[in-house]
């Protein structure tokens, strides 16, 4: 069963300084046929302007993954963490048993457009944990790269969650086709460009859920950059 669900269509919040889209439902936007995908949780579509960003928060047992796509995100913790991600880096932050953290566009111009992505762990109460990786664009030219699992197979980063994320870059005759577990769920966001996914055609910000399915098939890309989720039901 294929779900399309298009980018207008998601919850949307203008702060000024930051303009979210959301995937699912979070903080005032609530919405109950969009809770989660299995234990995908939220995906926040953030673009920040330069000098803002979120003050020290805290967070408990969820897996926090940041994928830049442009600009950068400063970020700084109480565990001791001070680093800058840039597009190409993924962030995998374990909140665990409560960690505080920071995230700002320190720029003094050009906004930074970033996913956030919250994964609900398979068991509550880990230590707090971070991670940080780069992955070359080289190895997500027409495929689909592994950047974050929970055995951190290939180099990614660690996620300790039923969840598997890749990531692809696809352009022109680039094309790619992937079996997959049709007792698992597959949920596709197209961050940026056009991509034809299992015949249905995505623009940014769109994402197509996959249930009961037992391939993947991405074509026809003009510069799209996918991120793919294989989830535990």
């Amino acid at each position: 069963m294929l779900t399309l669900r298009r980018s207008e269509e998601r919850g949307y919040a203008d702060h000024g300084w930051l303009q979210s889209f959301h995937s699912f439902s979070f903080a005032e936007y609530h919405d109950p046929a969009h809770m989660g995908f299995g234990p995908l949780r939220v995906i926040n579509d953030d673009v920040i302007a330069p000098g803002r960003g979120f003050g020290m928060h805290g967070h408990r047992d969820m897996e926090i993954v940041t994928y830049v796509l442009q600009g950068a995100i400063w970020h700084k913790d109480n565990q001791g963490h001070d680093a800058r991600i840039v597009p190409g880096e993924v962030q995998r932050m374990s909140a665990g048993t409560g960690i505080l953290h920071s995230e700002f566009n320190q720029a003094l111009s050009g906004s930074t457009h970033m996913l956030q992505i919250w994964i609900q762990p398979a068991e509550r109460g880990l230590r707090p944990g971070y991670e940080q990786k780069g992955f070359a664009q080289a190895d997500k030219r027409g495929r689909l790269r592994v950047v974050a699992s929970p055995d951190g197979r290939d180099g990614s980063v660690t996620v300790h969650a039923d969840a598997t994320l890749r990531a692809g870059l696809f352009d022109g005759e680039e094309q790619l086709e992937m079996p997959l577990d049709a007792t698992r769920k597959t949920y596709v966001h197209l961050a940026r460009g056009e991509l034809t996914v299992n015949g249905q055609v995505l623009k940014a910000g769109d994402a197509l859920k996959l249930e009961g399915e037992s391939q993947l098939t991405l074509s026809q890309g003009q510069q799209a950059e996918v991120l793919v989720f294989d989830l535990g039901a």
